[in-house]
């Protein structure tokens, strides 16, 4: 038994340097857990070179800010040699799992994407109960959209029923499942229902029942109070003015709408004397150049690859709007939108989005909302916000923004999230003008 450590969380992601709001809610249940009552920490995640040779959308390395102390960030090898064509590297995860729950110490496992984090979990408890040793070990799994709208949505699809009973079947040997929406529930619950008409299973009635509503956990503290002068260095650095750009500042792939934005940038009278600032890495970026040199406006619009983390509120802050046109995809629907919620509370000028997935459930009623895949839709919306409004219209969205941002905070959704490990059958509340359970 380790005297040494009273209570342990670890959390199961694809941690920093991924550009995934779900790394940073991951940093922020962290951050939290050490104010209630862990006193160890740990993010288990992937090798820094197999992060890169996936392809993902990675930070610069030198802009991702440092955990606080009492967090270990563990980024466990593969195990097995050439032979093993994969698997080599879940298997090192799972590895080090085991040994974390063999110690004997209370701990909270918590796996955010079902595949193949959860997976890793449930194998490891699994794996850790038959050694004997002291297990002492409760589980959260949290749908955050893509292992759901991809993973288990597309086996549907495909009738590949194997694969997305594995998913669901883990997904639910888990003591807690929330899902990042109520959106997300509801896909769930409809693959699941598709699931059991085609095959005659029985996970829709089971997921209906048990996942409940947990909204991502963000530092509203890191958007809030920006110190005036370091954003001036911050737009300064970038030849940039307060009010002087629109910003889209997110994953650089098609589903987000970003080449519907250019356009709609560039047809924009409203926008003449503005810049187009488009933020962010993915596997997109030079499709999304290329459109930019097609339009009227390319000497206007600037692509941006290397903003950290600090940079980022100062330049949500200053834009005379944010835009992410966000549209749904076969590869892609945006569950929440993160994002959206980090650019409300730093304030600026106007969010202007789709309802499409879950980002209603992000942006409520404060938020400008124009149909997707419509260009000139986000022509009229930019007009708008980049020139239609005075300072008491601006300052009058950034109020409702940021007072429907605040929910959010990592503080509150920690906890909420928490208390269900002592009391799963929470009551349903009204979130949005939605009946959901948390």
């Amino acid at each position: 038994m380790n005297t040494e450590v009273n209570s342990r969380l670890v959390i199961v992601v694809r941690a920093d340097p991924v550009i995934c709001g779900h790394s940073g809610e991951a940093r922020n249940l962290a951050e939290v857990a050490l104010t209630r009552g862990f006193d160890d920490v740990r993010i288990v995640t992937w090798p820094l070179d197999r992060l890169e040779e996936t392809g993902l959308p990675l930070k610069p390395l030198d802009t991702v800010m440092p955990y606080s102390p009492g967090i270990t960030v563990e980024r466990p090898e593969p195990v097995g040699g050439y032979k093993i064509p994969d698997g080599r590297y879940l298997a090192g995860m799972t590895g080090r799992l085991v040994e974390l729950f063999t110690d004997g110490v209370p701990t909270v496992a918590m796996s955010l994407y079902l595949h193949p984090h959860t997976t890793a979990v449930a194998d490891a408890l699994r794996i850790a109960r038959t050694t004997g040793l002291p297990v002492n070990v409760t589980t959260i799994a949290e749908a955050v959209g893509s292992d759901i709208t991809d993973v288990v949505r597309s086996a549907v699809d495909t009738g590949e029923f194997g694969a997305a009973a594995g998913v669901l079947s883990t997904y639910l040997s888990q003591d807690v499942c929330v899902a990042v929406s109520q959106y997300t529930k509801d896909v769930i619950v409809s693959s699941a229902a598709e699931l059991d008409a085609m095959y005659g299973t029985a996970f829709a009635a089971q997921c209906e029942e048990r996942v409940r509503i947990s909204y991502p956990a963000i530092d509203t503290s890191a958007y809030l109070d920006l110190d005036d002068a370091e954003t001036d260095r911050v737009l300064a650095a970038r030849g940039l003015s307060r009010g002087g750009y629109v910003l889209y500042l997110s994953r650089l792939q098609k589903a987000k709408g970003v080449d519907d934005l250019i356009r709609g940038f560039a047809a924009a009278e409203g926008c003449a004397t503005q810049t187009l600032v488009i933020a962010g890495r993915g596997p997109d970026l030079p499709y999304f150049k290329e459109v930019a040199q097609r339009t009227t406006a390319r000497d206007r619009i600037v692509f941006l690859e290397d903003v950290g983390d600090e940079e980022k509120p100062h330049l949500m802050a200053s834009c005379s709007a944010y835009a992410l046109p966000s549209r749904p995809a076969p590869e892609f629907t945006e569950t929440f939108g993160i994002a959206l919620v980090e650019k409300m509370l730093a304030g600026g000028g106007p969010v202007i989005t789709c309802d499409t997935g879950g980002i209603l459930e992000a942006v409520g009623d404060a938020a400008v909302v124009v149909p997707s895949n419509d260009p000139s839709a986000l022509t009229v919306a930019l007009n708008v916000c980049a020139d239609g409004m005075d300072g008491a219209d601006r300052e009058w969205w950034e109020h409702r923004a940021r007072a429907h941002a605040m929910q959010f905070d990592r503080v509150n959704v920690f906890d909420r999230l928490f208390a269900l490990l002592d009391a799963p059958e929470q009551p349903a509340l009204i979130a949005n003008g939605r009946r959901v359970r948390i």
